[in-house]
């Protein structure tokens, strides 16, 4: 299974690559997602979420609880 985005379903995006020549070759480009735990409706879970949905804000990212001595 590819790797996809939980929130918003960015997956990987297929292509040429073409050169100056203008020989096309495959390419194959990939989301920039993270691998975060966070809030979700069945609990804390870890989920792959791309950088565009953390930086919006519509992931909650789990924290530590407070540090006691």
């Amino acid at each position: 299974m590819p790797k996809v985005c939980k929130i918003c379903g960015k997956g990987p995006f297929f292509g040429h690559s073409v050169s100056h020549s203008h020989k096309a070759s495959k390419k194959k480009w990939k989301p920039n997602l993270q691998h975060v735990k966070a809030k979700t409706d069945s609990g804390n879970r870890q989920i792959w979420v791309c950088t565009r949905c953390l930086r919006s804000g519509k992931v909650t990212k789990v924290t530590k609880g407070p540090v006691t001595k």
